[in-house]
């Protein structure tokens, strides 16, 4: 879906949607790390459990983010946009 929706998209949306997440991969990064660290932490100190394994279920949208970013990275590429 979302490499329809870029594909559909003149260069100028392309190029404001790039420099509205180019700000989000770095708290992509971040926030993954975080999420897990808090999961070694808590494996560590409390073993395994249901909250144990909640920050890595807070990761996914972060992931489904990053993937986001990495498709419209390949169609300015395609479009020679830089």
């Amino acid at each position: 879906m979302e490499k329809e929706e870029f594909a559909d998209s003149t260069n100028e949306e392309l190029l404001k949607e790039k420099k509205k997440i180019q700000h989000n991969k770095i708290a992509n990064a971040t926030l993954i790390g975080v999420c897990i660290g808090i999961f070694v932490f808590s494996t560590i100190k409390n073993g395994f459990g249901f909250f144990a394994f909640f920050p890595l279920l807070l990761t996914y949208p972060f992931i489904k983010n990053a993937k986001k970013i990495k498709v419209l990275e390949e169609e300015l590429k395609s479009r020679n946009i830089e």
